[in-house]
């Protein structure tokens, strides 16, 4: 990457996901490599439940906390409707990771409204580079759905050009002390799941 350049990640969930913990594990690893790093966590909404995003920047000196509409290298979506929610923040050529899991918002829980069904091919359609999986199954399989935040920082770490040695460095230095076996695990499981995709880059 050139350092010169400020890079852009949306973090897009619901309250009780662990995209908080994500944007930290972003934080670590940024920081640890000497960049300049912003994150803005938006409160308020991050209730269990509700939508909640963070924005994170890092480069060689970031000046605004917050990735404008359009501007986002990344869109790393941990549910498929808040993927469609913020993916206008993506830049023309931007790249989304999504998680298929999909949790019923207040209207659908209510029954107002459906849950849409056609959010694969509208991704797809929406952003050509999405590149979607299944973290939630993966984290089950591990045993604990509670690392489908760290599965998807295993995808994520597919598409951006940093060792895998300081990924687990930030990992190790942000989770719980009693869980960085099964994070590492699960940070490995979603990366392995992401290079046995098509367009992975290998």
């Amino acid at each position: 990457m050139n350092r010169m350049k400020t890079q852009n990640i949306l973090i897009a969930g619901v309250g009780g996901q662990g995209t908080l913990l994500a944007s930290r594990v972003l934080g670590n690893l940024f920081l640890n490599m000497g960049y300049d790093v912003k994150i803005s966590e938006v409160h308020g909404m991050a209730q269990r439940g509700g939508s909640v995003v963070t924005h994170v920047k890092y480069g060689e000196r970031v000046y605004s906390p917050l990735v404008e509409t359009g501007c986002a290298d990344i869109l790393l979506a941990f549910e498929k409707l808040e993927a469609i929610r913020w993916i206008h923040y993506l830049r023309e050529g931007g790249m989304a990771v999504v998680n298929t899991q999909e949790i019923d918002p207040m209207p659908v829980i209510l029954g107002t409204q459906q849950y849409p069904s056609d959010l694969d091919e509208l991704l797809l359609k929406l952003c050509p580079n999405s590149v979607i999986i299944d973290a939630l199954n993966i984290a089950k399989d591990l045993g604990n759905i509670r690392v489908v935040n760290t599965v998807l920082m295993g995808a994520l770490a597919c598409y951006l050009d940093i060792d895998t040695t300081e990924w687990e460095k930030a990992i190790k230095a942000t989770v719980p002390p009693k869980t960085i076996d099964i994070n590492l695990q699960a940070f490995y499981s979603g990366y392995n799941a992401c290079r046995s995709q098509s367009n992975a880059p290998f």
